[in-house]
């Protein structure tokens, strides 16, 4: 076997989303993740780019977990010549599947209405892929179980281990020629609602490790006491509650922590309406996989059976209508699109409204322009006055942040070779970079996007 290994870092390199990392070796050629990138219109705009590889010798997708900023772009992928297996866990898969169904319909419609009302500057708009690309890209799924080495060649082996984050992730162990690869994908937390604590690598020669968080601490906040102070106001007000929230994960948290405020009392049986087509779907996974979570069933069906779950656009536009104070779920994460834009057509301009963002807000999108005090926000070709109260809690999230991370690689016995900075804005990376240095006197490079990396075995 050769005595070099390429790392090709095609995204999440340099910024947060667009996670795509082609390993080429004499045996296999595995790319880890294969996502869209998602923020600033410079960002989305490489999506519509081809991969600057031959697509058809890469020989199997390993994914880390299923959102779409690392499994958005496989239907282009295959479109570009992609031949062999696409490899997650179970959960992974379903929730893949789940995500590029909904990514589909949403790049179809928006392309329909673009076309419709005339503000698209392409002329005709197109869809990033269609429903028809994404069912031709799940005939390439095939499950692996966590927690087993499994043969790809000759010399090169990988694991998935269990991870956190959202349900189904894990880090990606592989080892070449003896030596070993981590991918970290993206590092859940400790002591999480749902999830089981992440398990750690305990060797690395060659370490690609996610940095969203590299720079900053989560604030000590208890979502509990926040979320209920902010109920209180809401129906103080007689307003609405708008939580955008990502479907994976998030909103089931969310889910489960109002259901725990209700049954001690902490906050009234004020409605509860989940408008969320692509979260309803993920609940079934939670349903399905009870390994993979803490949640029992009693527990699961009783927070279900507590909120709206809402089945139809028809339903959107009745809750709107409804004049009661109540709590709004609804998808996308970062108002980059989904039913949450919808409600906020109606109810932004409203001073009674509150709009409570709950996780990462990427650089680029409406999240992180609410986040920021924007006075107006645009959407569906219009600009719409933003006079709602806009929070934050950022306790919620799903993502590691510096400590978390530190903790994560201390299991690690030996030096590795190459660190890997990936996933992160620049400050957040170079932060990461001088903590790294300081905790374990460990050197870590920051790559480029289209960086490759030729690393002796």
């Amino acid at each position: 076997m050769e005595k070099f290994v390429k790392i090709n870092f095609l995204g999440a390199a340099g910024v947060v989303t667009g996670s795509k990392f082609l390993i080429e070796t004499s045996e296999k050629n595995i790319l880890i993740d294969c996502g869209m990138f998602q923020g600033l219109k410079e960002l989305r705009e490489m999506n519509w780019n081809n991969l600057d590889i031959d697509v058809s010798t890469i020989d199997v997708v390993l994914l880390t977990h299923g959102h779409l900023d690392h499994v958005g772009y496989l239907p282009r992928l295959i479109k570009q010549g992609f031949l062999g297996k696409i490899i997650g866990t179970a959960p992974t898969l379903a929730i893949a599947e789940i995500i590029l169904n909904d990514s589909a319909k949403i790049h179809e419609e928006e392309a329909n209405k673009a076309n419709k009302e005339k503000y698209s500057k392409h002329e005709p708009a197109l869809p990033f892929y269609t429903a028809k690309d994404a069912e031709n890209t799940m005939k390439r799924f095939e499950v692996e179980i966590e927690d087993k080495w499994i043969q790809l060649s000759d010399h090169i082996s990988y694991r998935f281990q269990y991870n956190g984050h959202i349900i189904g992730a894990t880090f990606i162990e592989i080892d070449i020629n003896s030596k070993r690869f981590v991918f970290s994908g993206d590092v859940g937390r400790q002591n999480d609602y749902l999830l089981n604590d992440p398990k750690t690598p305990e060797w690395a020669d060659f370490l690609c490790i996610e940095s969203t968080y590299g720079n900053k601490i989560h604030p000590e906040q208890n979502a509990e006491d926040l979320l209920t102070e902010i109920i209180k106001e809401t129906i103080h007000n007689q307003g609405n509650l708008i939580i955008p929230s990502f479907a994976v994960e998030r909103l089931q948290t969310l889910m489960y922590i109002l259901w725990k405020l209700y049954n001690e009392n902490r906050i009234p049986n004020i409605p509860i309406f989940v408008d969320s087509p692509m979260g309803n779907n993920v609940l079934d996974v939670f349903k399905r996989f009870p390994k993979w979570h803490k949640l029992s069933p009693q527990d699961y069906e009783s927070m279900y059976n507590h909120m709206n779950i809402i089945q139809s656009y028809k339903e959107t536009w009745e809750t709107i209508d409804d004049k009661r104070s109540k709590i709004i779920i609804a998808g996308s994460g970062m108002v980059t699109g989904g039913r949450v834009l919808t409600y906020l057509q109606q109810l932004i301009d409203e001073p009674s409204t509150t709009v409570l963002l709950v996780g990462y807000q990427a650089e680029g999108t409406r999240g992180r322009q609410l986040q920021d005090g924007a006075h107006e926000i645009r959407f569906f070709g219009k600009y719409h006055p933003v006079n709602a109260t806009i929070k934050t809690i950022e306790s919620l999230s799903a993502h590691a942040d510096q400590k978390d991370l530190i903790n994560w690689m201390s299991a690690i016995k030996n030096t590795p070779k190459h660190i890997y900075l990936i996933h992160g804005e620049p400050t957040a990376l170079d932060a990461f970079r001088v903590k790294i240095k300081d905790v374990y006197n460990w050197n870590a490079k920051i790559p480029k996007l289209t960086d490759v990396e030729k690393v002796s075995l």
